[in-house]
Formats: C-alpha cells, structure tokens, sequence
C-alpha cells in the first residue's frame, strides 16, 4: 500500500521563547551545534534568509538544528548578545555562542558556515534518500520507493522531488485522489517548479484517460478511415495511460506529420504535455523530441 501522508516533521526547525531559550538552545546545543535566528516581522532580509537557512539546515541531516527567535516579542537574549542588526545568525555549541553572521547569506555560503561547525556535509541525507528511492523505483518496488518518499517528507514536507514522485506513485496506482492530495502540498512558490509541474501534467493526462474507456473502438475508427485524427488522438492518450509511451508518441507524430493545423496545433500540444508529465530525461521524452523537431523543422 503506498504512502498517505507524511508524518510530522521532527525538531529540526522551531521558533523559541525567552523562557524556552536556555533548553532549546543552551541545553541543545550540548548535543550539537544550534543555529539561532533573530528576525522580526518587518524584515525584509529576514524574510529572504528564512528559506535559505531552512533549507541548508535540513540538508545537514541533522547534525545542526535551527531555533528562531523573534525579537519583537522576545528582545532581550539579543540586547544580552549585543544584536544591533537582523537578521542575525549566531551559532552556539556546548552552551556557549562560537560564531555568527548577518544579513541575507546566499545557500552556499550559509553551507560554509554549518560546514565550519560540523565538518564537510558531501550529498545531503535527503538527497541520499531520493537517490535511492529512485534505485527501488527502477528495480519495480514502488512500495518501498513510496515509503522513502514520504520520510523526506518528514524531514522537508516542501521537497518538490519528493511531492512529484509520490503524485505519480498515486496516479500509477490508479489513485488520482491521493495524487491530488500529495500535488496540494507543494507550496504556491513552488506551483511552477518542473518536477510539481510535470506531476500535474500526469494527474491531467490521467484524468483524461479516464472517459476514454477501451482503445479498441479508436482503432476500428483509423481502420475505417486513416484521416480521423480524433480517433487517433483518443487513442494516443489511452495507449499513454497504459504506459505504452513509445506508441502514444507515434500516433500523436503521426497527426502532426498528416495535418499540422489539427485541432489548433493539439497534436503538437499533446505532446508536450506528455514529454512534460514523464521529465525533460525519460528516454521516450528524448526520442519523442527528435521525431517532433525532425518533422517541425525540416
């Protein structure tokens, strides 16, 4: 049974308190190093920042945690450390602060600056995970690739890897309803990003498949009458949704090279859409380009 959902994320990221700053962070970072943040609402840099540092403390896996601190509500850990500017970022380990930056850092070198206090990170966990979900993908085992999908998500619930491979999970198990659920967790941000995009590509092409029914209808129609596009059209994205891609491609070059003008270009627009639900590297991606830019451009 594939993923339902992720857990709740563990303590990587939480926002602290006057009252709540001498174990969130000094009796913390007496196992490892606390990253403290002081913003404030009004911020703009620290609105900038937030994201970057979020994201490189979890791709430390673990061997630092962040804890943020709004100065509005609680100033005065900041006036105690002398904090005349935010964001700042100070780093405290075995109780004590031992470094810090401020401003808006880019990704790489807020990585420097965990790397400084833990060593070399290399690959992060998570991409270790998505990697290997990958592998178990390839060897057929979707259940297991769902399982270390939905783990990244526990770590990092906005992982657009993660959301995109259990949408299509869903929509290959026949699920759409869970494919949609996983598609609404992708941030707003991030609503564009291709591997969110491609996965609502997959969820439309599904869906569409659905009315369709069976393929042999469409190709009593092409047997009766080569020129009916509609039927083959139908039956490209039929024959898709049984995962014969090489054969939804031929059908749908097989309009474009017959009458280009066709239903407003949809041919063409077919198959973008499929190239855009299977990833810009799938192989029959790579192959249906050629065949559509051999016949476009030629």
């Amino acid at each position: 049974m594939l993923a339902e959902g992720p857990a709740a994320p563990d303590a990587l990221i939480k926002d602290t308190t006057t009252a709540g700053f001498r174990q969130d962070v000094i009796a913390e970072s007496m196992r490892q190093p606390v990253l403290v943040d002081f913003w404030a609402p009004w911020c703009g840099p620290c609105k900038q920042l937030t994201p970057v540092i979020e994201k490189a403390v979890k791709a430390a896996g673990g061997k630092v945690k962040l804890v943020k601190m709004n100065i509005d509500e609680h100033p005065g850990i900041a006036g105690q450390l002398g904090i005349q500017s935010i964001p700042a970022v100070i780093a405290f380990t075995r109780g004590q602060p031992v470094d810090g930056f401020m401003g808006a850092l880019p990704e790489g070198q807020i990585k420097g600056f965990i790397e400084r206090l833990v060593g070399p990170l290399g690959p992060s966990a998570v991409e270790d995970v998505l990697a290997e979900a990958e592998a178990l993908l390839a060897e057929g085992d979707a259940e297991g690739a769902a399982e270390l999908y939905a783990g990244v998500l526990q770590e990092d619930p906005e992982n657009v890897a993660a959301i995109a491979a259990l949408v299509k999970l869903h929509v290959d198990a026949g699920d759409l309803e869970g494919a949609r659920r996983f598609l609404a967790m992708a941030p707003a941000a991030k609503a564009n990003d291709p591997a969110i995009a491609g996965a609502r590509a997959a969820i439309e092409l599904a869906a569409q498949a659905e009315t369709l029914g069976d393929t042999a209808e469409f190709e009593r129609r092409l047997a009766a009458d080569a020129d009916d596009h509609g039927a083959r059209f139908d039956l490209a994205v039929a024959l898709n949704a049984r995962g014969q891609r090489e054969e939804a491609v031929e059908r749908l070059i097989e309009i474009v090279r017959r009458d280009r003008t066709w239903n407003d270009d949809g041919a063409r627009k077919q198959l973008l859409q499929f190239f855009e639900a299977w990833g810009p590297m799938d192989p029959v991606t790579i192959q249906g380009r050629r065949k559509l830019s051999a016949i476009l451009f030629r």
